[in-house]
């Protein structure tokens, strides 16, 4: 089923953490799940892309929050593979100081450069998710 028929189903709060270090992993969803009930974790890119192919879990993920270097594909390589099967779902890339914002330029991607606060990363993923709440709502 298309995304863009799925979007009307109900409301869009899970949220997938992309993230390859376990430690990185268990905090920064412990983080997450601070302020979301609903938080996935998978270790690598080939993880997310199943789960997005299906439907059940496509039809309740709200946004997508990766970090920008995973083993075997780049972050950009990974949101544009992402954003041919979910155009319309947001990203929130967690990048290094290393990365180029620009990389990850488009209107469903945001890019929070490292060091940040987890708060920030909060504000953020709410604000990311909260058009969906104002739309399924």
């Amino acid at each position: 089923m298309p995304f863009h028929r799925l979007r009307g189903q109900g409301l869009m709060s899970t949220i997938l953490l992309v993230d390859h270090d376990p430690l990185q992993g268990f905090l920064r969803k412990s983080i997450l799940e601070r302020r979301f009930s609903d938080v996935r974790r998978v270790g690598d890119a080939a993880e997310a892309f199943c789960l997005v192919e299906q439907p059940q879990f496509a039809g309740h993920l709200g946004l997508v929050v990766s970090g920008s270097h995973m083993p075997g594909i780049s972050g950009p390589a990974f949101v544009a593979e992402l954003h041919t099967r979910m155009p319309w779902l947001p990203v929130l890339v967690l990048g290094s100081e290393s990365d180029a914002e620009a990389d990850y330029a488009g209107e469903w991607v945001r890019f929070l450069p490292r060091p940040f606060a987890s708060d920030q990363m909060l504000a953020l993923a709410g604000q990311m998710l909260a058009p969906y709440h104002r739309k399924t709502a």
